[in-house]
């Protein structure tokens, strides 16, 4: 079976796209940011650089320093698919961080964006 092609997509092509959409909702770059340091537990340094370094998301999950161990409490329907039920461990750390983004988008509390953690950790 063919590799799908968003595992070589650069995160500096797919990043200016979350901030897009979040700031056509009245949302904040800052925002972005916090829930996907959250998930990947990049510093924000790691994250200028993984943009800088235009890594594709392959890597930039790779590298990650530490998913989250909530994670796996994120759940609900991205791109036709429920995220809980994802197999492909990649494809579901991608949509994990797709859905994030919309629930960002949508404004969404961002302690239950982040499943009960709080804000500040």
């Amino acid at each position: 079976m063919a590799e799908h092609r968003i595992y070589g997509m650069s995160f500096a092509r797919i990043y200016p796209l979350y901030v897009q959409k979040v700031e056509r909702k009245e949302h904040t770059k800052a925002e972005v940011d916090r829930v996907i340091t959250w998930l990947t537990g990049y510093d924000e340094a790691g994250l200028a650089k993984a943009i800088d370094d235009e890594i594709d998301l392959r890597t930039f999950f790779a590298q990650a320093p530490a998913m989250h161990p909530n994670a796996d409490q994120i759940t609900g329907v991205i791109c036709g698919m429920r995220v809980e039920e994802i197999e492909d461990p990649l494809m579901q750390q991608i949509r994990y961080m797709d859905k994030l983004v919309d629930e960002v988008a949508r404004g969404k509390k961002m302690t239950s964006i982040l499943r009960g953690s709080t804000v500040d950790a």
